[in-house]
């Protein structure tokens, strides 16, 4: 290491009457530490939504939803699921029912989406996540002991399991009895009248997804085409890949081989919006976020013009031994880079700790201030997620250090112009 480095080094510690330049250094150090911290630790929980949100929506939804144009129902779906099955890609697939109605519990009513699930085959494709109480197969049918805890004259009634928030909003609990109204009228010789079925809650399910959470109820399929009078038809079939990232390849290639009138929707365009505007908003934050190490450029710039109008006379005696203006160029070089590597590294080892405990972090800080960081009802998650990508940390120390290397090139440059003669003549 040549005797730059170390002049540059020693320049950092200022002397008394040097005080306010070894200040504003100070500030430039923290500058950049907060901004790289911040950066590591936004990107880091917005990697951790993107990846929480992909993994919610593909738990409950499927990677491709295989539906026919005509009256919105498919007959002979179990033929359909064996050509399905031969497409390369496919892993598994299932039957399902989907529709809007209404849950009435007492005297609370609310809208509800429907799904009709195969018990057999939905859990190689779907995930509910946690169930809470009871057992999804409860929905085929519920245990003779189970059905000593409820009344005899529903005894007969079929199981549906109902998210978590869903049964909190409506004050229902496990073995309730609860009503769904579906929209669709039957005729009577009163006239249209709302179709209605009286079921058992046999499970309550929580997936961690606020919105499903509260809006999603399941039936077994043969509750819901009994529900619709569908007869032996579905909605659709929901399809599982190998590659979640060829979901469009493969949906276009099932769509090629079974033709009109089925329609095959992967679930990057059934969530086309939500994971654009996740990107776009990553994005923004960094250029954000950028701003703070970009100040912290500008402190650099301010202590080292005032180090070099400080240094006139130091610079003058080094150029009068022999010292080029390369070497002074670079001594002041090193003392801004240093300024930066010390930021930059405490910024990393702060991020990084505070990245990787995040939901330790968060809790603490609910306990501490009673509020709760992440609304369940707001936001889509319940939990603060995060993941560091550490391919986005190498592109933050990387860029931090070139924007610091940059705003040391004009102060060096005024410090390697110096006329040792102007320098020294009053001195």
């Amino acid at each position: 290491m040549g005797y730059e480095f170390f002049i540059g080094k020693r320049y950092l510690r200022a002397k008394r009457k040097q005080v306010f330049v070894s200040i504003i250094t100070f500030i430039s150090i923290s500058g950049i530490f907060l901004g790289v911290a911040a950066l590591i630790i936004v990107l880091a929980v917005m990697n951790g939504f993107e990846r929480d949100l992909r993994a919610k929506i593909l738990g409950i939804r499927s990677h491709i939803e295989l539906t026919a144009d005509i009256n919105g129902s498919m007959k002979n779906y179990e033929e359909v699921r064996k050509a399905v099955s031969g497409v390369e890609g496919v892993v598994a697939s299932t039957p399902f029912i989907v529709t809007q109605a209404m849950v009435r519990s007492g005297g609370s009513v609310s809208g509800v989406v429907i799904r009709g699930l195969d018990t057999k085959t939905a859990f190689d494709v779907i995930n509910l996540g946690k169930m809470r109480e009871g057992e999804i197969e409860y929905l085929d049918k519920i245990p003779p002991q189970i059905l000593k805890q409820v009344p005899r004259q529903d005894a007969h009634l079929s199981g549906i399991v109902i998210g978590r928030e869903m049964a909190r909003n409506l004050g229902i609990f496990l073995l309730d009895t609860i009503t769904i109204i579906s929209p669709v009228g039957i005729s009577t010789p009163l006239g249209m009248m709302p179709r209605m079925n009286k079921y058992i809650v046999a499970g309550i399910f929580e997936s961690g997804f606020y919105e499903y959470d509260s809006t999603l109820a399941f039936l077994s399929l043969k509750s819901a085409q009994d529900f619709l009078q569908l007869g032996d038809t579905v909605t659709g079939i929901d399809i599982i890949v190998d590659d979640i990232y060829k979901a469009d390849v493969i949906a276009r290639n099932i769509q090629n081989k079974l033709g009109f009138p089925f329609w095959a929707n992967n679930w990057m365009q059934m969530n086309r919006n939500l994971f654009a505007a996740l990107k776009l908003e990553r994005r923004v934050m960094f250029i954000i976020l950028n701003l703070i190490v970009l100040v912290a450029a500008f402190n650099i710039i301010s202590a080292l013009i005032m180090i070099v109008m400080e240094k006139n006379k130091d610079i003058a005696i080094l150029k009068s031994m022999g010292a080029t203006s390369f070497s002074i160029m670079k001594t002041f070089v090193y003392q801004g880079m240093i300024v930066g590597l010390i930021g930059t590294f405490l910024g990393c080892v702060a991020g990084l700790a505070v990245a990787l405990n995040l939901q330790k972090v968060s809790l603490f800080i609910e306990k501490v201030f009673n509020f709760q960081i992440l609304p369940g009802d707001v936001y889509y998650l319940s939990e603060l997620p995060s993941q560091v990508n550490y391919s986005d940390v190498a592109i933050i120390v990387v860029g931090t250090m070139v924007i610091c290397f940059l705003s040391t090139i004009y102060p060096s440059l005024r410090a390697s112009r110096l006329d040792p003669a102007e320098a020294l003549r009053y001195e």
